[in-house]
């Protein structure tokens, strides 16, 4: 009896700060993110920050003399819903395993790159080596966009996406679809 009535108390004074804690965790989710609803439309453009870090990525790109091409910013639902049908009911290889809704493309949060050639052509061949370092300038293109905070599709080990560029801000498909967005302060322009 002594002992469940020390697991009680025990209990007793660890409830408020479990609380406390997440309220403060609730408080803190809620400046990182907005809650449009249900209803929030689809971006049209990048978020800033993505904006903003894809071209810092460009000039250091070209910094060390790799000429990126940015292939595709936002998407729109039919878009997406077009290149999900590729390979399964329209011609062509499968290039991707989102639906439309459930692509950070959709939501301003990701871009699509590639590497222009010298003699102009654009190459998805991920060991080209135009600058000749040898080293692939895919993988140092990649290598710059995540030390400026994007995850690299490269890095999915079930189906990877060499080309795709994105920032979460720690918001899963589920919540972009469900209405919430990262923060973005205009004063300080920085997001989540």
């Amino acid at each position: 009896m002594k002992r469940l009535r020390n697991i009680l108390l025990s209990w007793i004074m660890v409830t408020p700060v479990l609380i406390t804690l997440m309220i403060a965790y609730n408080n803190k989710m809620d400046e990182r993110y907005i809650d449009l609803g249900d209803d929030a439309p689809i971006s049209s453009e990048l978020h800033p920050v993505v904006e903003k870090n894809k071209n810092i990525l460009l000039e250091q790109a070209d910094a060390i003399n790799i000429d990126v091409v940015i292939t595709v910013g936002t998407r729109s639902i039919d878009e997406q819903n077009e290149l999900y049908a590729q390979g399964r009911t329209t011609s062509g290889n499968i290039v991707t395993n989102a639906r439309g809704g459930e692509s950070y493309h959709n939501y301003g949060l990701a871009i699509d790159y590639a590497i222009r050639q010298e003699n102009g052509v654009i190459t998805w061949d991920t060991q080209y080596d135009g600058n000749n370092n040898i080293k692939s300038d895919w993988l140092e293109v990649a290598d710059l966009a995540k030390d400026l905070g994007f995850e690299w599709g490269g890095d999915w080990g079930n189906f990877p996406d060499y080309a795709h560029l994105q920032m979460d801000f720690g918001l899963s498909i589920n919540q972009l679809q469900n209405g919430k967005r990262p923060a973005y302060d205009k004063n300080t322009e920085e997001g989540a």
